[in-house]
């Protein structure tokens, strides 16, 4: 049966988008002027209320950055003390090791070699499988953990062009199995293969050091939640744990909160409700609530030929992306896409992000007001319909 032609899955390719390195917030931005809370600190434990279980401190560390809930599943006991001091939890697709004395590489934390430690099913005798032939696929099952000869592996991939020979293991592995695993890392997250591909009632397996794969005709390539089976050969306790004040796991526990940072001198709020003040002098704004400055950041408002009229205004109008285009003062513009647009005025002046710079802090727009997208964002979601904006030099 050839699969070497078959697509990746959905799934892993989501997966793999995941977890690609992203930039976070607009490139160029300013860390004097956008300064994080210095008494934010993350969570050093987080409540899995799926499960019932905690993930704490190194193996929160692991799990998230290796690509949580996608790649290890959920935790699925709490943390065990084993002979020696090694201290593991097992999750769905793995089993989190921390070795006290750090391995040969320095790491004290692993993932667990559980693949090699499921071994080959035995067949059980069952209505319709005879005792006879369940040792006799037993044994051909068996058979795909025996190591495999120079010339074995040379058959194969003569066979097979996608069959790869790994001989740190002397096994290989080909198709979406091969797919899948060099996809999520190779040996670096699955580790090499231990067992050559053999099938099971229709479904066909094979096994890595820290995990197991399965694909059956019509459907993709996926984990078999190994750590759950092993959890279960050890009859382990998977009783769910008080989470007590431990918070519930959310990414958003891991960003860190923005300081209101310290733009020059903040002007009077025009009135208690919720407002800004945007300086044309300082290229600053200020949002106030209550009368309270919660946020500032510096903007970039209309040049001296386009300059940004002062006064008070109020919101008259929210939309959350739009094309701008039109001929002012004799220059054509053209922008795609301009998110999150408030205008104050009747003649087109807005507040709104820009995607197109970074040099807040100067005057850039034919009039608007240009916000960094983050905050633009945020005080899009913030700002009600008729909020007061009050415009000084």
């Amino acid at each position: 049966m050839r699969r070497g032609g078959r697509l990746l899955p959905t799934a892993l390719l989501a997966m793999m988008l995941l977890f690609a390195p992203i930039a976070v917030g607009p490139a160029g931005r300013s860390a004097a002027a956008y300064p994080v809370d210095p008494n934010w600190t993350p969570p050093p434990t987080v409540y899995i209320p799926e499960t019932g279980q905690t993930i704490d401190r190194l193996f929160l560390d692991l799990w998230r950055t290796g690509g949580g809930l996608f790649t290890y599943g959920y935790p699925i006991t709490p943390e065990i003390e084993e002979a020696g001091g090694t201290i593991v939890q097992y999750f769905e697709y793995a089993r989190f090791e921390f070795w006290p004395q750090g391995d040969a590489n320095g790491n004290l934390v692993v993932l667990g070699a559980i693949g090699a430690e499921f071994g080959a099913p035995v067949l059980p005798r069952r209505l319709g499988y005879n005792a006879s032939t369940a040792a006799h696929d037993s044994a051909r099952i068996a058979k795909a953990w025996l190591p495999l000869r120079d010339e074995d592996a040379a058959a194969k991939a003569a066979g097979e062009p996608t069959y790869l020979f790994v001989p740190e293991t002397r096994h290989g592995t080909w198709g979406a199995f091969r797919g899948f695993w060099e996809a999520t890392g190779g040996a670096a997250y699955l580790g090499n293969p231990v067992s050559e591909e053999y099938a099971v009632n229709g479904t066909n397996f094979q096994v890595f050091e820290r995990g197991k794969l399965q694909w059956r005709v019509g459907e993709d390539v996926s984990m078999v939640a190994i750590g759950q089976h092993l959890e279960e050969r050890y009859r382990l306790s998977t009783a769910p744990q008080p989470q007590g004040d431990v918070p519930i796991y959310d990414e958003g526990l891991f960003v860190p909160p923005r300081a209101i940072p310290s733009i020059g001198s903040a002007p009077p709020a025009p009135n208690k409700d919720r407002a800004i003040v945007v300086s044309l002098s300082q290229q600053a704004l200020w949002a106030y609530e209550n009368g309270e400055v919660i946020d500032s950041t510096y903007v970039s408002t209309g040049t001296e030929k386009f300059k940004t009229p002062t006064g008070l205004y109020y919101v008259n109008t929210k939309i959350d992306s739009q094309t701008m285009e039109g001929v002012l003062g004799g220059e054509y513009y053209n922008v795609p896409d301009v998110p999150y647009v408030m205008y104050f005025t009747d003649r087109g002046h807005a507040i709104h992000g820009a995607y197109w710079h970074d040099n807040f802090g100067q005057t850039m727009s034919h009039g608007c007001i240009n916000l960094p997208l983050d905050i633009a964002a945020w005080m899009y979601a913030w700002a009600p319909m008729g909020m007061a904006i009050s415009i000084i030099e």
